[in-house]
């Protein structure tokens, strides 16, 4: 599977730019700022019907422009797709696959399996619980599509039920009933969520353990625990035990939507204790075990987007993560440097396949 021609006409600060690409390693080069992780976002979107930086389309519009629109030729098992999305502003996201619209986005997931590592996923370690959740969701959803079409139903009930409880408070009248309808739902489907979460971090964990030694020379051990109120008893149970309190705070206090991840650096948590170095080489690994990951179930290479990764590592991890892409362990890679030299340096001895764009105020050249 590869990107082999990409459009992109008025995506954030790039105004008309067209290319061909290298089924293997691609470099855009140039100073911060120019543009180069447009191109990735560009890619990104195309994959996942969303910006991973920005989620308001309208923002993702070239300062006063009217629309923008973003085509890739993508291929995929031999064939070719054709991949299309178009903007304008006040009106709805045109996502097309082949010429044809998608009913629903949540169709085109995981049809373009892809793996981003950008610097700012170190937040997966310092914000909350609701960034590790979506990183956790990201990752299934691409291979499983009943979890999505369930998520959404799941969070739609929940919407609903809070809401519910917010009327109640404001009327005066607690009324189990009209929660019992709810509660039931949302345990059928928060318990197929729970189970699905589990399966996926035992298989997760140790591909994630193994990159964690291999970029970070094995100098400790690492962890990701998962905690959910579903370990301790069935999601319905907690609903009716705690409905009052939730009557009393106008939301739902318990289910699978107060899931999180726990990293762990030894038997510490890695946010707290973690160095820079450490939480550098933990978010890399995380995202290298999703790309392996996703690679074994998908039976396909995922794309893969290094956002200025020497930001985040230091030269022996890169050079071992540049080893791996040499050996043909991944796909098609695209790779941002503000050093017009380092990244073609790294490959100037191996046989991959490579092309270099210059990245210079949103347009891009060839070198």
């Amino acid at each position: 599977m590869h990107l082999s021609e990409l459009s992109i006409v008025n995506f954030k600060n790039i105004q008309d730019a067209n290319f061909e690409l290298s089924e293997k390693v691609n470099c855009f080069l140039g100073n911060n700022g120019a543009g180069k992780t447009t191109v990735l976002d560009a890619i990104y979107y195309l994959s996942f019907c969303k910006s991973f930086f920005n989620p308001i389309d309208s923002q993702n519009i070239r300062h006063d422009e009217g629309y923008f629109v973003l085509d890739g030729k993508f291929f995929l098992d031999g064939e070719s797709e054709r991949i299309f999305c178009g903007l304008k502003r006040n009106e709805k996201k045109k996502f097309k696959r082949n010429q044809k619209q998608y009913d629903r986005l949540a169709d085109h997931i995981g049809v373009i399996p892809l793996v981003m590592i950008a610097p700012s996923d170190t937040a997966l370690i310092r914000e909350g619980s609701d960034m590790r959740r979506k990183f956790m969701d990201g990752i299934i959803s691409q291979y499983n599509k009943a979890y999505l079409d369930t998520l959404l139903h799941y969070n739609r009930l929940l919407a609903q039920r809070n809401a519910m409880l917010k009327h109640q408070w404001a009327e005066g009248k607690y009324d189990t009933t009209s929660l019992e309808v709810f509660d039931e739902q949302l345990h059928a489907h928060g318990t197929e969520l729970h189970l699905e979460r589990k399966r996926f971090l035992e298989g997760y964990l140790p591909i994630f353990s193994n990159f964690y030694q291999l970029i970070s020379g094995g100098a400790e051990e690492v962890n990701i625990v998962y905690q959910s109120q579903l370990s301790e008893a069935p999601l319905l149970n907690l609903l009716t035990e705690h409905r009052k309190r939730d009557y009393r705070a106008q939301y739902t206090t318990q289910g699978i939507h107060k899931d999180d991840l726990e990293f762990t650096i030894g038997e510490y948590p890695m946010k707290k204790f973690g160095s820079q170095g450490q939480k550098k080489s933990f978010v890399t690994s995380l995202r290298l075990a999703q790309f392996d990951y996703l690679k074994e179930l998908k039976q396909r290479k995922p794309i893969l987007l290094l956002d200025d990764i020497f930001d985040k590592l230091d030269d022996n991890r890169v050079a071992a993560l540049m080893k791996l892409v040499s050996e043909d362990h991944f796909g098609q890679i695209f790779i941002t440097d503000a050093n017009l030299h380092r990244v073609p340096d790294l490959f100037k001895d191996e046989n991959v396949p490579l092309k270099k764009f210059v990245v210079e105020k949103g347009s891009i050249d060839q070198l």
